[in-house]
């Protein structure tokens, strides 16, 4: 198997994974928050969606995001540009998303990008260099199978702490 085909169906699992941990989600299931510490569940999914989005749409393709095109941040009344890294934990503990079913939507309208971007992508492009902050110099390889990828699989645990935490259904397994 392919790095490439490797990454795509990964994808495909992690963003499977991820509807289903946000589906049926309360607005304070969501915002819930172990001892008023770490982030919630609504920041991590936010947070992940939104760097997909960034990357796939912008960084690697030039095009304007979903969440620009679709009027997601008037929706949200959040900030149209931001997406949390690098955010101090008094701002994520406080960024709220009021209507997680409509949330859902962008995440579904995301995943889709990145999969038709990963159609697009060759083998020899993984070498290829560029710059995105704050990683500094990186390859697509890295992009793909780190950012993407592990990231994703990092902050899916992440939800899945939260919601058993809360006596929810957590992980599947």
């Amino acid at each position: 198997m392919s790095k490439v085909t490797f990454v795509k169906e990964s994808l495909k699992e992690l963003h499977a994974a991820l509807d289903e941990a946000l589906t049926g989600l309360s607005e304070e299931e969501a915002h819930w928050r172990p001892g008023d510490r770490g982030n919630h569940i609504a920041f991590v999914a936010w947070h992940y969606t939104r760097t997909v989005d960034n990357l796939v749409r912008f960084v690697l393709q030039r095009q304007t995001t979903i969440w620009m095109e679709g009027k997601w941040d008037e929706k949200f009344r959040l900030d149209s540009k931001i997406q949390g890294t690098g955010m101090v934990p008094e701002d994520a503990a406080a960024l709220r998303i009021p209507d997680i079913p409509a949330f859902c939507d962008y995440m579904k309208r995301v995943w889709p990008e990145a999969h038709a971007y990963l159609d697009t992508v060759a083998e020899d492009d993984l070498g290829q260099k560029m710059t995105i902050r704050p990683l500094g110099e990186v390859t697509l390889e890295q992009v793909l199978g780190t950012t993407l990828l592990t990231h994703g699989y990092t902050h899916l645990g992440e939800i899945w702490a939260l919601k058993g935490f809360q006596g929810l259904s957590a992980s599947p397994i």
